[in-house]
């Protein structure tokens, strides 16, 4: 459950994969301190600015790098066939010409029977088209201008709230310490120029969301929780999930094997 127990990584890559041009390409995330890392396959470099967007508008994103991130190169040389290959030269030294090689790769339709099936040949990824490109660069300034206003505000700097898109609606994911803090959250990002409707139903109110969610492990991202005197599991499950049954989640990801026994100063990393 976004935001608590789902490391910055995680989320990154669940919001990539929401991401209509990205969710079938397999794209890895590692992040570390705020450093995202993205790697994989695009089809092409105009991709690029749509992971940086994607990605940033993640809570406690503070840089990406996608210079992991390679383009599908498309064959510009077919692999011969060993068993039908013939010599590569036009002529021979006698001055005969010979017949050209068959190509394994032509098409079925052509009549070359030596030809892949259609099915055997490699899946190019689709270009993105420039009026696509276009609409993109100005859902980044969108998207941009939310994250600084949300950013911005005093009241809300602190929550951790992810900004996503759809289209030129914007979806707040996250949670706020307050209903008056969901209402400003929703405001903010609907006087931005150019949004056309704000998407709040994944933005929920939990008091003192703040301090839940500030502390992380910085390896993994995880959301951290250090015990306090009177803590028990099961109070902390009710605060981070709202089911105090959770403590079963959070005592088997510590490798805790007697619930009953947390030590005040103990760090417990909260699972998704």
């Amino acid at each position: 459950m976004w935001p608590f127990g789902k490391s910055t990584a995680d989320r990154v890559k669940d919001a990539l994969n929401e991401q209509p041009r990205l969710k079938d390409l397999g794209l890895q995330v590692q992040e570390r301190g705020g450093a995202v890392t993205v790697s994989g396959m695009v089809p092409n470099e105009r991709y690029l600015p749509l992971i940086r967007v994607v990605a940033e508008g993640i809570n406690g994103v503070k840089s990406v790098d996608v210079s992991g991130v390679t383009f599908e190169q498309a064959s510009s040389a077919p692999v011969q066939n060993s068993a039908t290959a013939s010599p590569s030269s036009s002529s021979d030294n006698a001055g005969q010409t010979t017949l050209p090689e068959l190509k394994p790769q032509v098409a079925p339709t052509t009549g070359n029977l030596n030809a892949r099936p259609a099915a055997a040949q490699p899946q190019e990824l689709e270009p993105m088209p420039e009026a696509e490109v276009a609409e993109l660069e100005d859902r980044s300034r969108i998207a941009k201008a939310v994250l600084k206003a949300l950013r911005g505000n005093g009241e809300l700097a602190d929550d951790p709230i992810d900004v996503l898109q759809s289209g030129k609606t914007i979806i707040l994911r996250g949670v706020v310490d307050s209903d008056h803090e969901q209402r400003l959250a929703e405001k903010l990002a609907r006087e931005v120029d150019g949004v056309a409707g704000v998407d709040t139903s994944g933005l929920r109110v939990a008091a003192g969301a703040k301090a839940l969610a500030k502390e992380k492990d910085e390896i993994s991202g995880d959301t951290v929780y250090t015990v306090k005197a009177g803590d028990s599991l099961s109070e902390i499950a009710q605060k981070y999930y709202g089911d105090a049954m959770q403590y079963k989640k959070i005592a088997h990801y510590n490798n805790i094997s007697n619930p009953d026994l947390i030590q005040p100063g103990q760090k417990l990393r909260i699972p998704g």
